[in-house]
């Protein structure tokens, strides 16, 4: 008999073991193979490098379809962002799609001081001493890591000075949901 204060664990209170891939070798062969497409992957047990095998043509081109499927909204989202920007005299020439995420590139400060003004960052007050140089980067950078979470109800930006372009800020990453958030707050 179980003292009182001893819990017994019930198949209710065990995990529920849902079969995943243990490698990502793994999880690619199988996402193939529900995409009925044919290709030997390759793998060592870390993973450290991992393979696709010679395709057969059809395969290459239903293999490079799903991939513009998956990535269709964040290509569109990126490209809505680019054009807003470049409505509000904006520019982001480093904007690409990586890994799914947008990179928003290296911005000059003036471009990204207008970008927080947009996103409602009150300017400083005119009778404010203008900041010593080298700073204005810093203090653009931070006011645009204040209001980016404020003005898209969340996602954070990576905001960082370069050291040797002391007029430009690089803007990090953001995912596709935190984009089309930015974009709406753009909106005119």
């Amino acid at each position: 008999m179980n003292a009182p204060d001893t819990l017994v664990p019930t198949a209710a209170d065990r995990p529920a073991h849902v079969a995943s891939p243990a490698h990502a070798s793994d999880e690619l062969r199988a996402a193939l193979s529900e995409a009925g497409l044919h290709a030997p992957v390759t793998g060592g047990a870390a993973d450290a490098d991992v393979r696709i095998g010679p395709l057969a043509p059809a395969d290459a081109r239903q293999l490079a379809r799903l991939i513009r499927t998956g990535t269709k909204r964040t290509l569109k989202t990126a490209r809505a962002l680019r054009e807003i920007c470049a409505g509000h005299r904006i520019e982001l020439p480093g904007l690409r799609v990586r890994q799914g995420r947008i990179t928003l590139g290296p911005v000059r400060v003036e471009d990204a001081a207008r970008l927080a003004r947009v996103l409602g960052a009150v300017p400083p007050p005119a009778a404010r001493p203008a900041p010593v140089a080298g700073t204005d980067a810093a203090f653009v950078g931070a006011l645009l890591g204040r209001v980016f979470p404020e003005a898209t109800g969340g996602g954070a930006l990576s905001v960082s000075v370069r050291e040797e372009a002391p007029g430009l800020l690089d803007l990090g990453a953001i995912d596709a949901r935190t984009a089309r958030r930015l974009v709406r707050a753009l909106r005119f």
